[in-house]
């Protein structure tokens, strides 16, 4: 899905931006969701799931109360219920204007980042700090069964849920490949992930779902809405009982996004190592 051109004219990505030297949450960009959800036939008012996307800001820096420079890693947390999601670009932008702006306290600097970006989402949003050298910060392998190794070619066909098929109706499958590919929909340059799903009630043929993945592979999407096609198909497809699907990007910029979409009871994983 590609911008129309008065986004793209609106939009910082891809254009050669200053750092902006001071505090300017004016850079904060929303995209509504709701456009790339009508294509998908989602209703925003009654969605088919919960979720979050979390973001990991790595170079999260500002001035504190004597003017000394501080160093943070932030753990943001947007509700999947909001009606916009923040173009990244615009939200690295956004924290880089903080690096020379003072705060008294990290708790006076959560409370005003928190708002500023919950203005631009539509609804409240959560940071957590932690030390860069944390060790919660550290990534930890997933479970489940890769399906890496399985002899699936790419064929440069587009994502369609026709490509899915189910081998039984009862059942629980928790799968992930590390090998899942998309682009920006403005720059065209490759976004790189790893996607984990837990299925109940329905198991999916393993190299059907590994050949669906690879077809995102020239797929202009962000990230929030490959993951929320990801959970519409198998949705379609499946009917599964219970679905949670999760998508680990790596960073860009200092950023990067877990988008994680379910069907209820259950939290998203923690980071992984390759982000």
């Amino acid at each position: 899905m590609s911008m129309n051109s008065e986004q793209d004219k609106a939009l910082l990505l891809g254009q050669q931006v200053p750092v902006s030297e001071h505090y300017a949450p004016e850079l904060l960009y929303p995209i509504a969701r709701s456009q790339a959800r009508e294509s998908l036939g989602i209703n925003s008012d009654e969605l088919p799931f919960t979720g979050l996307d979390l973001w990991h800001a790595y170079e999260l820096s500002w001035l504190d109360g004597l003017g000394r420079p501080t160093a943070f890693v932030g753990r943001f947390s947007v509700p999947a219920e909001s009606p916009n999601l923040v173009e990244s670009k615009s939200f690295k932008l956004y924290l880089n204007s903080l690096n020379q702006h003072r705060f008294t306290s990290p708790e006076a600097a959560i409370a005003t980042i928190c708002y500023d970006v919950g203005c631009a989402a539509g609804a409240e949003v959560a940071l957590e700090l932690f030390s860069v050298d944390d060790s919660a910060l550290a990534g930890l392998p997933l479970p489940g069964e890769c399906l890496d190794t399985l002899e699936v070619a790419w064929t440069g066909t587009a994502p369609q849920a026709e490509q899915l098929s189910c081998v039984s109706d009862s059942g629980t499958q928790t799968l992930y490949t590390h090998l899942l590919r998309s682009l920006c929909p403005v720059t065209g340059q490759p976004d790189w992930a790893t996607l984990w799903l837990h299925m109940e009630g329905a198991q999916l043929e393993t190299k059907s779902l590994l050949e669906y993945l690879l077809s995102y592979r020239n797929h202009q999407e962000f990230h929030e809405q490959c993951v929320e096609r990801v959970f519409r198909d198998l949705q379609a497809v499946c009917q599964p009982s219970e679905l949670h699907v999760q998508a680990f990007y790596t960073r860009r910029g200092g950023l990067d996004i877990t988008p994680f979409r379910s069907t209820g009871g259950r939290q998203p994983l923690p980071r992984m190592n390759r982000q």
